[in-house]
């Protein structure tokens, strides 16, 4: 008796189809599951086997083969638990389901309730644009799965309730679309952070175009407390980018909300963290943090503690905006366009430049200490601030701050000039311009380019760091509506570059 049932499973973040074949023949009574199964999906003959019998239903004592097509294809997820039960039983019970179209996800418990399972929201997302009609998904994923329309999903709570369903004796409610409204709520606010007017405002630059920002300072001078709410002054998520947003953490396994994640993800790794933690891999393709910040922040504090080859690590996604893994067995692509925000002492001691506490490093110390993260990486980082200390009077001043909500219209309109401009080249912010497409939309007068290759050959800047103050100087004037980068634009942008003759001359 041969029976074939659908499913699929997830490879980084790409859904792919499997076919379960099943095939049940007379001989010594056996259990083998074959095409490329990990341990995950070796240890699903336990579990069907006891769902089966604890639902009320005869496992067959014949022998059982299980084939997973495609067989070059690594699966490790126990969502193939249920397809397998259902294949099994079809063999010998007449069930009426589309088998080229039907798709069946989840894993089994003991007794044949079918449990929550990771990655549901992009498998069936990759299932509906592979042109399946129906899935079945675990009861408990059915929040996350209202979000997909074009296909009817079924969220089931019981192997036995799936299966009285195929026999036609019962029906069940598929899901209903759910578009939802959201007004997301923002815990930090820019009016509670007193002075700092210059870092407050750099933050801004970097939020309206994207910017990778370097805050520099000695302790207590509130780097962190302004890295945790510069997310208060981005634009909320859009529906498309909160979707993607969704569908990575369900597929990490991270997905605690009902449904769609209203907030713009703010990762804060600490700085022990491994190669694969922070950028995705493994021995089977895990998602990092700088995927988890997509869309969002990613807050690297102390960022000379973080591991040499931690950092070094960095320089691709934050050219290209996705992180390419490539092992020996795989080589799977995550999306990671994020905003790095990193802080960091400016030396061992913590106290160089301070005003009010005296440095007791070396040169030698402060070099060593600026050594640890390598050129490369910081010619990457837009826009680079010293905090000084806040004044004392200004500590409890009973005057609000400009507030976050409008320094985040500013950003928003920002964003909506740079939209619309570069529509076209899907693109969407001016940290994304690449050199070609700078020279397509960025227009320089002769007086602001040479002022710029004047400044550039004063402070010795790279071909790179010439582009990324460019890019700096288009989000400046983006802000204040302007069509044409003016000399106060790329003065400013110039500023945010204060720490180049610093580091230069280490």
């Amino acid at each position: 008796m041969l029976s074939m049932v659908k499913s699929a499973t997830l490879w980084g973040l790409k859904c792919y189809d499997v076919e379960i074949e099943v095939d049940i023949t007379s001989g010594v009574p056996s259990f083998n599951i074959v095409g490329l199964a990990e341990q995950e999906v070796q240890e699903s003959k336990e579990r069907v086997r006891s769902a089966l019998k604890n639902s009320g239903f005869e496992f067959p004592l014949k022998r059982v083969t299980i084939n997973l097509a495609p067989a070059d294809l690594k699966k490790d997820t126990p969502l193939f638990d249920l397809p397998i039960a259902i294949g099994i039983l079809s063999t010998f019970m007449n069930f009426h389901f589309d088998n080229e179209k039907t798709a069946f996800l989840g894993e089994l418990a003991f007794d044949g309730r079918i449990r929550k399972g990771k990655g549901i929201l992009s498998i069936v997302y990759g299932l509906k644009n592979n042109g399946y009609n129906k899935v079945f998904v675990p009861k408990e994923n059915e929040f996350e799965c209202s979000l997909i329309d074009g296909i009817e999903i079924y969220p089931v709570s019981h192997l036995s309730q799936i299966v009285r369903f195929l026999l036609g004796e019962i029906n069940l409610p598929p899901v209903k679309f759910q578009y939802p409204e959201y007004n997301p709520v923002y815990e930090e606010d820019f009016s509670f952070i007193k002075g700092h007017y210059f870092p407050k405002r750099a933050l801004e630059v970097a939020a309206s175009g994207g910017h990778n920002v370097l805050l520099v300072g000695p302790p207590g001078t509130g780097k962190t407390l302004l890295a945790r709410a510069f997310s208060s002054i981005f634009p909320p998520l859009t529906y498309e980018e909160a979707f993607e947003v969704t569908q990575i953490y369900s597929a990490a396994g991270l997905l605690v909300e009902d449904s769609l994640i209203r907030k713009r993800p703010f990762r804060n790794p600490h700085h022990t963290i491994s190669h694969a933690g922070l950028l995705g891999g493994g021995v089977s393709p895990q998602i990092g943090e700088i995927t988890l910040a997509h869309k969002g922040i990613l807050f690297l504090d102390e960022l000379p503690e973080f591991r040499r080859d931690v950092l070094e690590g960095l320089r691709q996604p934050l050219e290209e905006g996705k992180i390419v893994i490539s092992r020996s067995k795989y080589t799977v692509t995550y999306p990671a366009q994020f905003v790095l925000v990193a802080g960091m002492n400016p030396c061992k001691c913590g106290y160089f430049g301070d005003k009010e506490k005296e440095c007791t490093c070396t040169p030698y110390d402060v070099k060593k200490y600026w050594s640890k993260v390598s050129g490369p990486l910081l010619d990457r980082i837009d826009i680079r601030v010293y905090m000084n200390r806040v004044e004392k009077e200004k500590i409890f001043n009973d005057n609000l701050e400009e507030s976050s909500e409008r320094i985040r219209e500013r950003v928003k309109k920002a964003r909506e000039i740079q939209y619309e401009r570069y529509k076209s080249e899907k693109i969407y912010l001016n940290s994304q311009l690449t050199p070609k497409l700078i020279k397509k939309y960025v227009n320089l007068n002769p007086r602001i380019r040479d002022l710029l290759l004047n400044t550039a050959e004063r402070m010795k800047l790279s071909m790179r760091s010439i582009d990324r103050i460019i890019k700096v100087s288009r989000s400046i004037a983006d802000l204040e509506s302007s069509e044409e980068i003016k000399e106060s634009h790329l003065m400013e942008a110039l500023t945010f570059r204060g720490l180049e003759d610093f580091v230069s001359n280490l």
